[in-house]
């Protein structure tokens, strides 16, 4: 065996282990989750017979804003969901210490969450993993690239064991995250994520975490409704993304208030909301198993109470999430896609131009259709989807639904929102002092890239920039100067770990291209 060979089975097993661990500790992270929300519910069950437990409800808030808000402002990147900050880490721009984000997401996440606000534990799983990858990495001693396979190995199976959906899980980090499909990323991804699927499987058993009945097949001549309602996922996506950074801003202004302590701002609201409308807090799982339940009732009335709970999803969704609080979105994007798609069902049934039998097809077609147009992952949410309701019947309409929806927030302008986020922390990139460490950069080559058909002796290569090799299907070329590169090539630079960042944008810049990773 040669020793690539070796050295590539020694990091798969590595990434097993990584998946092992990932999906142990995002299993407690779920069950932390789960214990403290009953808790919650609990409290405010027994404020409706008695109101001195709002006493407690106050003080337990206010305590759970006050700590978690202590972990950020000792390590701001713990804050919100963590996944810019694991693209940054994979593009090299951005430095972390694992342990100290472990710790404090886990703890931190669990109070948050299991409060009942509009947030979810999928990003923060995702961050949870990704810092158990980068702590075996650097334990084990791995090189830097190795360490960021292994990073994105976490990433991985921190989402496969949140959702219970090992291929999104890996899917999603190399769509969205690493961008990257070589070889050694995809396969070491999914090793992991399947470990951590495993782990949390063998403790919470198997089930879909949105198991639906979903039986009957979208008609073809009923098409035109995936249509009215991927313009209308599109254009509440980009709206949803627009509410997002502008509250952000709001909040910035709010000075009578340390920006540790916003945090205190939600769990405020939150108190009216938990105790008139239970259902409709928490990541809003429960919310989209109980619509089923909603839809035997009939009537405009439905439909009134389903945009009314969507308003109430995407308005406290947002202030949520902008307080800087340790927390996801995943979620709560799936949730108010599912109450799009339920509003827009109930309405046509109401209307006479749809089966009523046929709104459970447009509540999954529009979880998978208002992730694609915020996230701007659609094979992602395709997949996400099929997994976590676990149906393999639907996948056209899906991808009909998620493309029409993306295509609507392209067409207006939008980005993905946690390249959005991510560009946001880290605007710019500057040179640094050479550190004499090697690393690794691997550049895919487009076919509209301005390096297609070029010699290498004729590109205008950056600084400290040197081509190792060329991966070109099953081949690796060394190269020389009078190779010429073509599309679908995978460029092995070399490059000074210090500068790596600052290489990856001016090879952007070269490109000509938005690169993926």
């Amino acid at each position: 065996m040669r020793k690539e060979e070796k050295d590539n089975l020694k990091l798969m097993l590595q990434a097993l282990i990584v998946g092992l661990i990932a999906g142990a500790v995002v299993g407690l992270f779920r069950f932390g989750i789960e214990k403290t929300s009953a808790f919650w519910l609990y409290l405010f069950k027994e404020a409706h017979n008695n109101p001195v437990w709002f006493v407690a409800i106050v003080l337990g808030l206010a305590a759970v804003g006050i700590i978690a808000g202590y972990f950020v402002k000792q390590y701001p990147h713990v804050g919100g969901s963590g996944i810019p900050e694991v693209k940054l880490q994979l593009q090299g721009k951005l430095q972390l210490k694992w342990w100290q984000i472990l710790w404090r997401k886990l703890i931190g996440g669990i109070l948050v969450i299991g409060t009942g606000l509009f947030l979810g534990p999928e990003g923060p799983s995702l961050q949870l993993g990704s810092s158990i990858g980068q702590g075996v990495g650097e334990k084990l001693k791995q090189s830097k690239y190795n360490q960021r396979v292994l990073l994105a190995t976490g990433a991985a199976s921190g989402l496969s064991a949140a959702f219970g959906a090992p291929l999104s899980g890996a899917l999603f980090v190399l769509e969205e995250i690493f961008h990257n499909f070589s070889p050694r990323v995809w396969m070491n991804s999914l090793v992991g994520a399947i470990a951590a699927n495993f782990m949390v499987s063998y403790f919470f058993g198997l089930h879909h975490a949105l198991g639906m009945p979903y039986d009957h097949s979208f008609p073809i001549y009923l098409y035109w409704h995936l249509v009215i309602l991927g313009i209308i996922l599109g254009l509440l996506g980009h709206l949803y993304k627009k509410g997002l950074f502008g509250l952000k801003k709001v909040y910035l202004k709010i000075t009578w208030l340390p920006r540790w302590l916003h945090g205190l701002i939600p769990l405020a609201i939150l108190i009216p909301i938990m105790y008139y409308w239970p259902l409709i807090t928490g990541p809003g799982n429960r919310l989209i198993l109980s619509l089923q339940k909603m839809l035997t009732q009939s009537g405009w009335a439905l439909v009134g109470i389903l945009a009314f709970y969507y308003v109430m999803r995407i308005a406290f969704s947002i202030i949520s999430y902008d307080s800087g609080l340790p927390s996801g979105i995943f979620l709560p994007i799936l949730t108010m896609g599912a109450l799009i798609g339920a509003t827009y069902g109930t309405l046509m049934v109401q209307l006479g131009l749809m089966p009523a039998h046929l709104v459970i097809n447009l509540i999954i077609f529009s979880m998978a259709g208002y992730f694609a147009a915020i996230i701007r992952a659609p094979f992602t949410a395709i997949i996400l989807i099929t997994e976590m309701v676990g149906s393999l019947l639907h996948l056209m309409p899906l991808a009909v639904v998620a493309f029409i929806a993306l295509l609507i927030d392209q067409i207006l302008g939008g980005k993905p929102i946690y390249d959005s986020l991510a560009a946001a922390m880290m605007p710019e990139t500057r040179l640094h002092p050479i550190s004499g460490e090697e690393d690794e950069l691997d550049i895919p080559v487009y076919e509209n890239s301005k390096l297609v058909d070029q010699e290498i002796k004729n590109i205008n290569w950056p600084d400290n920039v040197l081509v190792r090799t060329i991966r070109r299907g099953s081949r690796e070329i060394i190269p020389h100067g009078d190779t010429v590169i073509v599309a679908g090539d995978l460029l092995i630079l070399g490059v000074d770990h210090n500068n790596r960042p600052a290489a990856y944008d001016a090879m952007k810049e070269l490109q000509g291209v938005e690169l993926d990773g």
